[in-house]
C-alpha cells in the first residue's frame, strides 16, 4: 500500500488559507488539520493572540511533538491525503524544520496589500514577521534547496479568478488527482477547525464556495502601505514560480 500524500501547505494570515483548507477537506479522499504548530508558536515566542489559553489547550506545545503528527502518525480517518495548513509566521526560530523534506510542500500567495488590509481588521499590531513575509521567504529558499527547484506557488486572486483551472493545476503539480469535489462545501463549522476559529472564520463559516475575487483596498494608512512596499520584493521573488491555470 501506498504511502499517503502528506501536504504543507504555507502562506500568511488573512491568504485564502482556510478557504483552501475546505478546498481539500470536501475531498472524499482528504484529511486536513489547521494551523498546528500554533500552540508551539504562542509557547515559544510569548506571543498573546485571542483565545490564548484555549489554543494551549487544544495542541501540543512541543514543536517536536507536531512534527510527529504531520510526518510519522497515522493520517485522521486512514485517508489517502493529508493537507497541512500551516502559518509561516509560526515558524518561530525554535520551531524544527528538518521534517519538510518528509511532506510535498506548496505556497499560498496574496498581495501584500489586501493582506495587511484584512489582518488590520482583526488585530491592533501589524508587522511583516506578522504576516509571514520573512519567514514565506526563508521557507521557501529552504524549499527550494531540498527540492533543486521551486515548489508549486498559487495565489489567491488567481484561484478566485479561475478556480476549477488552478485547482486542477496544484492538484498535478502536488502528484494527486483534480476532483470537482474541491469547488464546494456546506456552509458551517467543519471539524478540522481549530479552536480559534469563532474569532476569525466568519466569513468562511458562512461561505459554500470559492466566491468573487474582491477589490483591491482603496488605500491604506501610510504606515500600512509602507509595510507592503517593504514586503513588495519578498512576494514577487515567490509569485514569479506561481502556477497558472489548466483547462478541463
Amino acid at each position: 500500500m501506498s504511502e499517503p500524500v502528506r501536504i504543507a501547505m504555507w502562506s500568511g494570515p488573512r491568504n485564502l488559507s482556510t478557504t483552501m483548507m475546505r478546498s481539500f477537506g470536501a475531498r472524499p479522499d482528504t484529511a486536513c488539520v489547521d494551523e498546528p504548530f500554533y500552540a508551539a508558536y504562542l509557547i515559544s515566542t510569548g506571543t498573546v493572540h485571542p483565545m490564548q489559553e484555549d489554543i494551549l489547550a487544544a495542541q501540543p506545545h512541543s514543536g517536536v511533538d507536531v512534527v510527529h503528527q504531520l510526518t510519522k502518525a497515522p493520517v485522521p480517518g486512514g485517508k489517502r491525503v493529508f493537507y497541512q495548513k500551516h502559518m509561516t509566521h509560526h515558524m518561530a526560530p525554535a520551531i524544527p524544520r528538518n521534517w519538510m523534506g518528509q511532506v510535498t510542500n506548496a505556497f499560498l500567495i496574496r498581495d501584500p496589500a489586501r493582506v495587511l488590509a484584512s489582518y488590520a481588521r482583526k488585530m491592533e499590531e501589524v508587522s511583516l514577521e506578522a504576516i509571514g513575509v520573512p519567514q514565506q521567504a526563508e521557507l521557501f529558499e529552504r524549499v527550494c534547496q531540498i527540492r533543486g527547484e521551486a515548489p508549486p506557488v498559487i495565489d489567491s486572486d488567481d484561484i478566485l479568478a479561475d478556480p476549477p483551472g488552478m485547482l486542477r493545476a496544484l492538484c498535478a503539480a502536488l502528484g494527486i488527482a483534480y476532483t470537482d469535489a474541491m469547488l464546494s462545501w456546506q456552509a458551517g463549522p467543519k471539524n478540522e477547525d481549530g479552536v480559534w476559529a469563532p474569532h476569525w472564520y466568519d466569513a468562511v463559516w458562512q461561505s459554500t464556495g470559492f466566491g468573487e475575487r474582491r477589490p483591491a483596498p482603496l488605500g491604506l494608512p501610510s504606515n500600512l502601505m509602507a509595510l507592503a512596499d517593504e514586503a513588495r520584493g519578498s512576494h514577487e521573488a515567490i509569485a514569479a514560480h506561481r502556477l497558472t491555470p489548466l483547462p478541463a
